[in-house]
């Protein structure tokens, strides 16, 4: 009865004593093992891995039988030791269950190629990962070629050890066929169509070999192509295959995506620092025996520019009128750090034909009315000429705080100025104060930030005037740059780790025991009262 219901079942069935002869085959096992019959040694026309299986006394095993992979369950019989394989047909399980390991593994790669590539936004760094990772994954060797510049384009190449190496490419991508392509962003001729003979002598790195396959995939960026990868196999592996070569234009995706950004993020760069590099406060330093000396801190660590500024415009002769000016644009950051470029390069040209501060402010607010900017600032003018044992200043106050003099004898006294906002009413007034430093005296204009700074043991008091005037007392006779640098201190300490407004600061000051005709305008000289 049971012999017969293994003869009966549709699945191969042999049984087989301990020493490997063959008791029972059934219809379904002879016909996938012709020549197996009762009598017969299991490792005769049976397969291998089983015989060896059935020897080792093993309950299950797998192996294929002709083109076909099988899996055989044992299962002993009696206890004469007699041995029942039951055999399934496992192929079309065991090829999916491959077909999903593959695709676990290049799941995992394509995750992992976008963590290491969205890590840094630096172009070279970019293009060394895209090469290490496909010579990792998907090749023996690979070159990375970035966007052309003129007749040239940065190259990499990478290699099964892990080394990277960095060139130049000058030749004609022309001719490398499907390279030309490539590199503007359309797909080339299929990667199994390339003969590598006709690869170009620069392309494999030293000590390569025999190419074998090759394949080129172009990086599309954000906007246009951000280069080519291109894929070397040597001679003797299998060559590149339809599903190696969606994967690879996969990754070619994510790469040329990272690599764009990148170059993106470097150009953007380049400009804001060109932009931020006009927009920083100058430096300022003696000039026509002068002292000027400037502070500035922002509101946030991060941002070197914001709605504070100053800028100095010199005499456009020896011994003539320099012009400082200091001022507060309505807000915060970038946005307004704009417009005090703009206020800064208007003031500078209406000074050429404008001497007057009250009607040059005006013109200023007529120009910032007119603009497309809707915020208004406050600012202070102050006009320099050089005198024989002094300084004239003339003060001029739009709606900022008055500057304070500090005498040689440490009284401090408030600049009489005052005047409307810039940019927020179509009729400004304002009116100058006129004043002379003498050696060792100093006008210090400043930004509210500091005087409505607040800090102190409570964290919410206001610094105010009275402070800031007190700080000044202790710098009679200091030179510019320690007066600057002694308030930033004080408010500084004052503020702590606290939020605070943008703080400027500009110093002017006649200098003690200094000529103030020293040669060219510039250094110390001497002094002869």
């Amino acid at each position: 009865m049971g012999d017969a219901v293994l003869e009966s079942s549709p699945h191969p069935v042999i049984v087989a004593d301990r020493t490997g002869v063959v008791r029972l085959a059934n219809a379904a096992a002879a016909a996938l093992l012709p020549g197996l019959a009762v009598g017969s040694e299991l490792s005769g026309p049976g397969p291998r891995w089983l015989a060896d299986a059935h020897a080792g006394q093993e309950r299950t095993a797998h192996g294929p039988v002709g083109a076909r992979s099988y899996r055989a369950s044992g299962v002993t019989a009696d206890a004469e030791g007699l041995m029942t394989w039951w055999l399934s047909d496992e192929t079309d399980h065991r090829a999916a269950r491959d077909a999903l390991d593959l695709e676990r593994e290049r799941t995992a790669f394509l995750v992992e190629a976008s963590t290491r590539l969205l890590s840094s936004l630096n172009a070279r760094t970019c293009m060394d990962t895209t090469a290490l990772l496909a010579a990792g994954r998907l090749a023996d060797a690979t070159v990375v070629i970035g966007p052309r510049t003129g007749r040239r384009a940065p190259l990499v190449r990478a290699g099964e050890d892990g080394q990277v190496t960095h060139d130049v490419l000058t030749a004609d991508p022309a001719d490398m066929p499907g390279l030309a392509e490539a590199l503007q962003g359309f797909p080339p001729v299929p990667s199994r169509w390339i003969d590598p003979d006709t690869a170009p002598p620069w392309l494999a790195p030293g000590g390569f070999g025999e190419l074998g396959s090759v394949m080129i995939t172009p990086l599309p960026g954000s906007g246009g192509p951000a280069g080519a990868l291109i894929l070397l196999r040597r001679a003797g592996r299998t060559s590149f295959t339809e599903s190696e070569e969606a994967l690879a234009g996969i990754f070619a995706a994510r790469a040329g995506a990272a690599i764009s950004a990148a170059l993106l993020f470097a150009e953007q760069s380049s400009v804001t620092e060109l932009l931020m590099r006009d927009l920083m406060p100058p430096r300022l330093h003696h000039y026509d025996g002068v002292e000027f000396a400037g502070g500035y801190r922002t509101s946030r660590e991060d941002q070197h520019v914001g709605g504070d500024f100053y800028d100095f415009y010199p005499a456009e002769q020896q011994g003539g009128e320099s012009q400082a000016v200091l001022g507060d644009v309505c807000g915060k950051g970038l946005e307004a750090a704009v417009l005090t470029g703009k206020i800064r390069n208007t003031l500078q040209a209406l000074r050429l034909v404008e001497p007057d501060h009250e009607r040059l402010l005006k013109l200023l607010n007529g120009a910032l009315l007119s603009s497309r900017h809707t915020r208004f600032a406050t600012m202070v003018l102050a006009s320099v000429a050089r005198l024989a044992h002094g300084i004239e200043l003339r003060l001029t106050s739009g709606g900022h705080p008055a500057p304070l003099i500090v005498r040689s004898d440490g009284g401090v006294e408030v600049a009489r100025t005052r005047g409307t906002l810039i940019g927020a009413l179509p009729e400004v007034s304002a009116r100058t104060f006129r004043t002379v430093l003498q050696p060792g005296e100093t006008c210090l204009l400043f930004s509210d930030g500091i005087t409505e700074a607040r800090g102190g043991p409570s964290g919410g008091d206001m610094f105010g005037e009275d402070r800031l005037s007190a700080a000044l007392a202790e710098c009679a006779g200091m030179p510019a740059e320690a007066i600057v640098e002694h308030v930033q201190v004080i408010a500084a300490d004052w503020v702590g780790s606290g939020r605070h407004d943008d703080m400027a600061l500009v110093a002017i000051t006649a200098p003690r025991r200094t000529h103030l005709s020293a040669v060219g305008g510039h250094g110390p000289g001497r002094f002869t009262a």
